[in-house]
């Protein structure tokens, strides 16, 4: 069973696999073969909000907490930083696995 400090409703709204997605980036030692998409769409089921910004740049804001990402490219995975990054921010807007 996933156990996160969060809403219980916002985790039943969360599919299966923004739910796997989750328990990866909260998962020693981190995985830098996950999509990037993926943990994108895990902090929009998570409520958070996204802004496009100039080329590759993406901004999130989550419970206040504002972070700014630039997407891989070409490659579609996000290294082991951006996943660690991402587990950083989810961590400061409250959520933990």
């Amino acid at each position: 069973m996933l156990a996160i400090a969060v809403s219980c409703d916002i985790i039943y709204l969360m599919n299966s696999k923004h739910r796997k997605t989750l328990k990866i980036i909260f998962t020693d030692p981190i995985n830098g073969n996950i999509e990037w998409r993926k943990i994108e769409a895990v902090f929009l089921a998570l409520g958070a909000s996204r802004t496009e910004r100039a080329g590759s740049a993406v901004s999130f804001i989550l419970n206040d907490i504002r972070v700014d990402f630039h997407r891989p490219h070409p490659d579609k995975e996000a290294l082991r930083y951006r996943v660690k990054d991402a587990r950083k921010f989810l961590e400061h807007a409250g959520m933990t696995l």
